[in-house]
């Protein structure tokens, strides 16, 4: 339901200029989420998530596979190409969403904050957050997590060390390449929707739609398995 409506938000906004949107989510239960490309038998260890019962999923943005559990903080940011020259590619999007988003993080720790890799954020040389985005005609979804209070062991357990890596990884580990922020969820959501400027509600949102294309895609094993 939660990819779903992501993919419905960004195709709202790309007919509607209005639609511009940040959304916020924070999951409760454990499950694995591929990137659109990535080959799940390659990058998860499948078997232990199903003997765990923990559900795999593939999004349709691009980046790397993550494990989703409780202590992720997620946000969705929708936009409007038009909005900024920075968005014109995928390169200088990352760049313009990113540099806000680590000065943003900065600003609450107090210390520096570093946009590594293609869509990495690293606090003291650890990543505590993955982005990625997909595009369409006239809008973006740029969506990631950030690492709150997330058992960072079961990332170890899920998943084996990834196919690809940043340089700034040096093979470590992921428990020894991951960090948690040590902050809150509701001073972290003030300060994205300041950042943002995102200070109306979205209103009603149909979720029969969202369940649809849950159904359809996010439950269909042959889209799931498809790399």
């Amino acid at each position: 339901m939660q990819l779903a409506c992501d993919d419905l938000l960004l195709d709202a906004c790309d007919v509607d200029p209005a639609k511009e949107t940040l959304r916020i989510w924070q999951p409760e239960t454990y499950f694995v989420v591929a990137g659109y490309t990535n080959r799940i038998m390659q990058e998860v260890h499948v078997d232990t998530c199903v003997e765990r019962g923990i559900p795999l999923y593939r999004r349709t943005s691009g980046g790397g596979t993550v494990v989703q559990g409780p202590g992720c903080f997620n946000y969705s940011l929708v936009l409007r190409m038009e909005r900024d020259a920075a968005l014109a590619t995928v390169t200088s999007t990352n760049a313009y969403v990113l540099q806000r988003m680590a000065e943003l993080v900065s600003g609450l720790l107090g210390a520096p904050v570093e946009h590594r890799g293609h869509t990495d954020l690293v606090w003291n040389n650890r990543k505590f957050s993955g982005n990625a985005q997909r595009r369409k005609e006239r809008a973006l979804l740029f969506h990631g997590t950030f690492l709150l209070s997330f058992d960072l062991s079961m990332i170890e357990v899920l998943l084996p060390h990834p196919s690809a890596e940043p340089d700034y990884r040096t093979g470590r580990p992921h428990t020894d390449f991951l960090t948690n922020l040590p902050l809150r969820t509701n001073t972290l959501t003030t300060a994205l929707r300041d950042t943002w400027a995102a200070q109306d509600a979205y209103g009603p949102f149909p979720l029969e739609p969202v369940r649809a294309l849950a159904e359809t895609r996010y439950l269909n094993h042959e889209w799931t398995y498809r790399f």
